[in-house]
Order: C-alpha cells, then structure tokens, then sequence
C-alpha cells in the first residue's frame, strides 16, 4: 500500500479510494496511536467530527463517528462547517481530536479525511505514519474493544456555528459598515456562515451565489476556482467587492468593484501592509511560498517588510510561521493563515480582514491591491519527463542559468517536479509578457529533451 497521508490528510474518490471501511479504520486506528501515546490520559477523550455538504460526506462521517466511539472516544457533531471552524473548535471544547471530512477544491465526487490534534493542530507526519501502520497492523484483525460505559457517546454540538461566528467578530479591527459585499460559498462548507459573519459585521451584502448546497453541486462552475460567476454579480450589483471560498473554506479569493480578480498574492500583501501599520506583523515579517509571484517580493522590499519564502504548501508556510513566531503567511491560491486567530489558512476570516481593511481606509480595493504588480507569469507542466532528475541534470541547469542571465533581476525562473506526477513545472515571471512564454517554452523543450523517462 501506498501511503495514505498526502500533504492535507486523505483523499479520494469516495467509496472507491475513500471507503466507509477505510474510514472506520483510519478513525479506529487514531483512536489507538494517541491512546497509546498517552494523549487520552486520566479523562475520558473527546473528538470533534465536522465536515462539508458533499453527498458522500454522510456515509464517511458515520464511518468515521462509528470508529470512534467503538475505539472509547465521546464524539461531539459539529455537521456542515469549515475545516478552520473545526479546527476552532477542537480548541475551544478542549477536545483531543478534530476530525474534517472534505476534500476542498475537489470535484463533488472526492472526499478527504483530516485528522487534528489537540488545540486544531494539524497532526505531525510522525503521527500520520503511525495511524496508517496502525491501520494496515488491525486491518482484518480483531482487537481489544471497550464494551457498556467504556464505549463512545455521541451527540451534536448545533452551538459550533455560532461559537465559530462569535470567534470571527471578536477578531475584527473594525466595523464593515458602508460596505457592499458579494459572497460565493462555492455550495460548500461557507455557504452559510460566511454571509452571516459579513451581515453581522456591518457589511450589506448586496448578493450571494454558491449558497444553496445540495451535496451534489459543490464547487461546480463556481467559488475560488472558477470566479467569473462572481466577477459578474459583483459589477451588476455595484458591490465594493466579491469573496469567494472553496469547499471547506479554508481559502479566500476576492474580486474588487470592476470585476478583477485579487489573488492570494495581493491579498496577503494588503493584509501584511494592514498589520504592519497597525504595529501587529511580527517581526515585520510574511511567510509565502516559492510559487508567490516576483511582484509580491518586490513590493514587499518597497514597504520595508521581510519576507521567508518556503516550499509550496500551506503546511510548510505554517510550519515556518510556528517554527519562528512568525504570525501572517499565506499562497497564491487563497490560503491565507492569522496564526494570532487561527491554526489553519481561514477563509471567512481572510475576506473579513479584507473587508476591514477597505472600511477602515476608505480606499478601494483596487487601490489597496495596487501596493503591488502582478508581473506576467507563466506556468507549463511538462509530463512523462524524469523528475528526479530535475535538479541535477547538467544541461537543464546551464539553460536555466542563461534564462535567469536574460531575465535579470526584475525576472525569475522555477522549475519544481510535481510531487504526485511524473512531470516538471516550468515557471516563468518577468516584466514582458512575450518574453516571459518565450522563455518557458523553450526551458519547457530542454526539459522534454534533457529528462526522457
């Protein structure tokens, strides 16, 4: 078996790679790892199960809430929320697992489990490996279970939702009063909760799309992956901004009055530029991944603000922030994470910062996100290519020093294999636009030649 664990717990095709037994399993077998690590010690644990309104996303949280309480663990139902209100709450009930069912941007058809410890921390890889040998060790084997008092007990915690709510106001610096707004909750996770925190906020939100989840039409042709829905409702309404978030909401994409999108590159900047001001950016640093567009680096330069840049993934933009004390990171793609508020990127959150950061200015979005230039950026996948050999072929690294040479520094070369895939992403950013896919298109042909499989 391969490993289970991706880099944001497991995910899959529900009831084909994501069973109702896998997940039974997975959740028997978390139950046993922190048992036995001593995580339940001296009290009675106590799991937090959530998730998003995918059709499959019944059958898995029964799965998952059988598992556990079989395995001893009280199991608190939180139903249809986002991943970062999972995460709250695993916290503030003082649970010792959070457990989300999602799959986020996916297709309906896929499904994920992700698994959190104690405080909404995301569980190490060490504890993931652990569950999965956990899981393969009982698969199909009989073991110890609790009977009469010592079983789980279930019951729904309908107060998550407002909890949550109330969480996300507390936070805010200031009121959206004045605002018009345009929601799209992509029929996931935030399709209700997002518009409720906006409205509470002061903001009039003038239009929602994406907020009517039937378990089928979840990120279908909208949310943070397809906004043009959203770019249309927000010009028609003559709203100040449009928020968009995927299925569990643990991103946010924006759009601003005249229908531009605004990536997660400018909104981190705007955000970085906000807390800076506001004397809360710890030491005066962002954290952002390799992939952030060179714009963003030079307008951090021009503000004065330090910038870490990591490997792609939330997780390692996290794991930077809590390794230093670092308390604002975010991607390109919306994930945006107020380690100060939250132990996960948090969509809803995200949006509201945003919007808070237009009322409190009295500037446009558009004018706020002018703090940078987004330069041209182009990126190839180039498949059925030797990856592993990416880094260290000769000839790739001489042609990605002359493209480098011939960009200069206003221009940047990344070439990354793909962790699941057999190619390489080629990745080209400077000022020309015809340069720029000059460029990728021809380092895209040296890696078809240097890398044959």
């Amino acid at each position: 078996m391969g490993r289970l664990f991706g880099t944001d717990g497991v995910r899959g095709l529900a009831n084909v790679d994501l069973t109702a037994e896998l997940a039974l399993g997975l959740s028997v077998a978390a139950a046993h790892v922190l048992g036995d690590a001593g995580a339940f010690e001296g009290h009675r644990p106590v799991a937090v199960v959530g998730r998003d309104p995918r059709a499959s996303g019944e059958f898995l949280e029964a799965a998952v809430i059988a598992g556990l309480a079989s395995s001893g663990v009280d199991v608190l139902k939180v139903g249809v929320l986002p991943t970062p209100a999972v995460a709250y709450l695993t916290d503030l009930l003082d649970a010792d697992l959070g457990v989300m069912l999602s799959a986020s941007h996916n297709p309906m058809p896929d499904n994920g489990i992700k698994f959190l410890a104690r405080g909404g921390q995301k569980i190490d890889d060490a504890v993931e490996d652990a569950i999965e040998a956990e899981y393969e060790r009982f698969e199909g084997h009989d073991w110890t279970r609790p009977t009469g008092e010592a079983v789980g007990r279930v019951r729904s915690h309908e107060e998550g939702f407002e909890q949550y709510l109330q969480h996300l106001l507390s936070v805010l610096p200031n009121r959206l009063d004045g605002l018009k707004v345009v929601i799209d909750g992509a029929h996931g996770a935030a399709a209700k909760v997002s518009p409720e925190a906006f409205r509470r906020a002061g903001a009039e939100v003038v239009h929602t799309i994406g907020d009517d989840p039937t378990g089928l039409n979840i990120n279908d042709g909208i949310g943070s992956t397809h906004l043009a829905p959203l770019r249309a409702a927000v010009v028609e309404h003559g709203a100040d901004l449009g928020i968009a978030h995927d299925g569990d909401a643990d991103r946010c994409l924006a759009v601003d009055a005249e229908g531009n999108e605004i990536d997660g590159d400018q909104i981190l900047a705007v955000l970085a530029c906000a807390m800076r001001e506001a004397g809360t950016l710890t030491k005066n640093t962002v954290v952002a991944t390799v992939m952030s567009n060179l714009g963003f680096k030079l307008a951090m330069e021009r503000e004065g603000i330090d910038l870490i840049q990591t490997a792609v993934g939330d997780r390692y933009v996290l794991e930077s922030m809590k390794q230093h004390g670092y308390n604002l990171g975010g991607e390109q793609s919306g994930h945006v994470i107020f380690l100060d508020h939250a132990t996960t990127g948090d969509g809803t959150l995200t949006g509201l910062m945003l919007a808070a950061r237009v009322a409190a200015t009295k500037q446009s979005l558009a004018e706020l996100a002018g703090v940078m230039t987004c330069l041209p950026q182009v990126l190839i996948n180039v498949k059925g290519v030797d990856k592993g050999r990416a880094s260290t072929d000769e000839t790739l690294r001489r042609a990605v020093a002359a493209a480098e040479a011939e960009l200069g520094s206003t221009g940047r070369v990344l070439l990354r294999p793909s962790g699941t895939e057999p190619l390489v992403r080629v990745m080209v950013e400077a000022a020309d636009i015809e340069q720029v896919h000059a460029v990728a298109e021809r380092l895209a042909e040296v890696v078809r030649t240097a890398l044959p499989l």
